[in-house]
This record gives structure tokens, sequence and C-alpha cells, in this order.
């Protein structure tokens, strides 16, 4: 009996595993596109916040204290809405009960909303309008809980998987892979040409996510929450 049952419980966590393993090698250009969207979309429209890098904003308040400027509140409120939002994604993962790509859906899911929130929010309020006022501070904390639940989701259900926002790690890592295969005193490894060519897909997501952002927000103003937002469900339905 425990013999016939282990056979048919591998075939199927066999076809999860390799599922998810084609998700950590696609999923994530199409993430970085959406965290170079939303990062450059709420740079221009909401005050000059990084709602995807937060050492950004760490980086903007150093200097602001110091030099005694004035600092936009949700520079600030981004850092604990973020460490919530992250906290508050690890409760609902621990809650469902979901592993891999179960799992990966529902936060990809839970990602789409937020931004669809944002998107809601903004058409109808016009933050745009007023990038230092309350409505666009709302608008801010909505954008980094989304990349917030895109962070964790990369370590509870793609744990593999690069970073899809930090590109200083993805360059060093296309660098070095690149240097790894061009050497001549080491035979070159097929896994340094996957590394190489994993972030530089990444780096070139989030660089064409924000100049479709760029464009977005100059032509169509607080719709432009629309294109990461569609984005998102895209990655909804990647599976």
């Amino acid at each position: 009996m425990s013999t016939a049952h282990s056979g048919t419980a591998q075939p199927g966590l066999s076809s999860a595993e390799g599922a998810l393993g084609r998700l950590e090698t696609q999923l994530p250009t199409l993430l970085s596109i959406i965290a170079g969207m939303v990062d450059l979309t709420g740079f221009l429209t909401l005050g000059n916040l990084f709602t995807a890098h937060i050492t950004g904003n760490l980086v903007v308040i150093g200097a602001l204290l110091v030099r005694r400027g004035r600092i936009n509140p949700p520079q600030i409120l981004a850092i604990p809405v973020f460490i919530l939002a992250v906290a508050a994604v690890w409760v609902l993962a621990r809650a469902s009960g979901r592993r891999g790509p179960g799992l990966l859906r529902l936060l990809l899911l839970i990602q789409f909303l937020l931004l669809t929130c944002v998107l809601i929010f903004s058409v109808i309020t016009k933050p745009s309008a007023s990038p230092h006022g309350l409505m666009a501070a709302i608008a801010a904390m909505m954008a980094v809980s989304a990349m917030a639940c895109q962070f964790a989701l990369l370590r509870l259900a793609l744990p593999v998987a690069p970073s899809t926002a930090v590109m200083t790690g993805n360059l060093t890592n296309a660098v070095l892979s690149l240097l790894d295969t061009m050497s001549r005193s080491e035979p070159s490894k097929a896994s340094d040409a996957a590394r190489f060519r994993s972030s530089l897909l990444l780096l070139v997501g989030f660089f064409g996510g924000c100049v479709v952002a760029a464009a977005a927000v100059t032509y169509v103003g607080d719709w432009a929450w629309l294109f990461p937002m569609v984005l998102a469900l895209v990655a909804v339905a990647f599976q």
C-alpha cells in the first residue's frame, strides 16, 4: 500500500518542482519590468519617492537631514510600511498553507490587487497634481506595499530567483559572469552563461520598464499605473 502510494505521489511532486523551476527562470524578468514601472511612476508622480527601492529613500532622507532640506513624509513612512507589508505577506503565506506554485499564484494575485488599487485611487484622486499631499502619500503607501509583496514572494515562493528590483547585484552578477565566460584561465561553464543571460534580462527589463513608465507619465499622467497593473495580471496568468 505504502509503495503504491509513494509511486503515485512522486510524479505530482516532480511536476510541481519542474513548474517551479521554469517560473524561477522565466518570471523574474516580467517582475523586473513591473518593478521598474512602479518605481519610476511613483518617483515622477508621488513626490520623488522610490516605491520599489527602499535604499534610495534612505539615501534621500540622510542627505536631507544633514542639509536640512524639506523631507517628504512618505519617504520616511515608506520604510515602516514596507516592513509591515512584508510581515503581512509572511503571515498570509503561513496561514494559507500553500507552497511552490500555489503560494506564488496567491502572492502574485495580491500584488495585482494592490496595483489595481493604486490605479483606481490615482485616477480618481489625481495625486500627481499635489505630489506632496495626502492623496499622494496614500497612493505611495499602496505602491510600496505592492513592491513589498513582490520582494516577499521572491523570498517565500521563488527563493532561488534573483532580485527583480535591486539592479546593483544584478549588474555585478552580469559583469562577473561575463568575465568568467570570457576567461581563458578557466573553462567556461554553462552556468556562467546562464547567469549572465539572466542578469542581463533583469537589467534590460527593469530599465525598459522605467523608460515605458516615463513615457506613460508624460502622455497619460496618473493612468500610467495601468501599465504595471496589466503586467501584474499577466504575471498571475503566467503559470
